[in-house]
């Protein structure tokens, strides 16, 4: 079966691909090709491509590689029905119960009121008394 997939070329850390018919059996850095269809490059986003010999090799049942059916959608070439689109491929989640949004919502903890010193002192020298009437009788509790 002939595929049409991608082929690295280019120096190292500067990749550029060609667009190559393959047999499937074989690997892309074998270097026996059936058909060099064009290039692509991932840094510029150029694409060169022969789109009759695409469609060509397309329509007598090479299977072309998830990059390549990208490629050459964006190139406008019509895609036979068969061609699977890898754009609906949902993505896997390895554990979702980790994630944030999925644990269960938790209350944040009560800040204390700012009590503003412009509005009626009066009023806090009634409020600390009482205050401190209140906390020594809750600390002979805690220490029993």
């Amino acid at each position: 079966m002939l595929v049409i997939r991608l082929q690295r070329t280019g120096r190292k850390g500067h990749a550029q691909f060609r667009v190559v018919v393959q047999d499937s059996r074989r690997t892309p850095t074998s270097g026996k090709i059936v058909a060099q269809l064009g290039t692509y490059d991932p840094h510029s986003k150029n694409v060169t491509l022969n789109k009759e010999r695409a469609v060509h090799y397309l329509t007598n049942g090479a299977q072309p590689s998830p990059r390549v059916v990208g490629l050459l959608k964006a190139e406008g070439v019509a895609l036979p029905a068969w061609v699977s689109d890898p754009s609906q491929k949902a993505g896997k989640i390895r554990n979702p119960e980790k994630l944030r949004r999925n644990q269960p919502k938790e209350e944040a903890p009560a800040e204390p009121e700012a009590t503003e010193p412009a509005e009626a002192p009066a009023e806090e020298a009634v409020e600390a008394p009482v205050a401190e009437a209140e906390a020594p009788a809750a600390e002979p509790a805690e220490e029993a």
